[in-house]
């Protein structure tokens, strides 16, 4: 019998799919009125910025809450771009190291880790993620971390039983991610930043 596929990561796909194409001729709109009526104003600027963001957003969720086959891969300067889009706009800053070519999976549980640094980093700060020979090691350096422990214990006991918002999803996907993958969660936070590895 086969493996019982990954609804969550199909619906996931399926609205992050869904949304692209509008968002996407929604920034194509926008960027006809620039050319048609010389200096945008600023509702024009407005609505082009908030486009850019939603495009980028809708991206990295597409990897962090999509399906992805064993076998699929992603290159460096894809994520790159992605995070530097992502970043626009945005208090936190990504620096991105690694191999030039990536496991989509190994990618996906990244930016979900991510997302879990954001929930910490409501001030802002800088997001670090390295790929070696060891593994993934990811850092979050904020000047004001806001760390609830009962939430960052749902990545490493099954039997926890904080309450998850929509907000917090993405730590209730970590563990089943790292399942898949075969591999264990690091946490360690200090003062001003958390270290991720697995």
């Amino acid at each position: 019998m086969p493996d019982r596929p990954d609804l969550s990561a199909l619906l996931g796909s399926r609205i992050c799919h869904d949304l692209i194409s509008p968002i996407g001729a929604i920034g194509n709109g926008v960027e006809l009125l620039m050319l048609d009526g010389g200096t945008p104003g600023p509702e024009i600027a407005l609505i082009a910025e908030s486009v850019g963001h939603a495009n980028a957003r809708i991206r990295f969720f597409r990897i962090a809450f999509g399906a992805c086959a064993g076998d699929q891969r992603l290159g460096r300067p894809e994520v790159k771009a992605l995070l530097a889009d992502l970043a626009r706009g945005s208090r936190l800053s990504f620096d991105w190291t690694g191999p030039q070519d990536m496991p989509r999976r190994e990618v996906k549980l990244a930016f979900l880790l991510i997302m879990c640094l954001e929930t910490a980093m409501v001030h802002g700060g800088r997001i670090r993620i390295e790929r070696d020979d060891r593994g993934w090691h990811i850092l979050g350096l904020g000047p004001k971390l806001r760390i609830d422990p009962d939430l960052w214990e749902v990545l490493s006991n099954p039997g926890a039983r904080h309450q998850i918002t929509a907000a917090q999803v993405q730590f209730a996907l970590v563990p089943d991610e790292l399942t898949r993958l075969g591999r264990t969660l690091g946490v360690e936070t200090r003062d001003g930043e958390i270290r991720l590895s697995f």
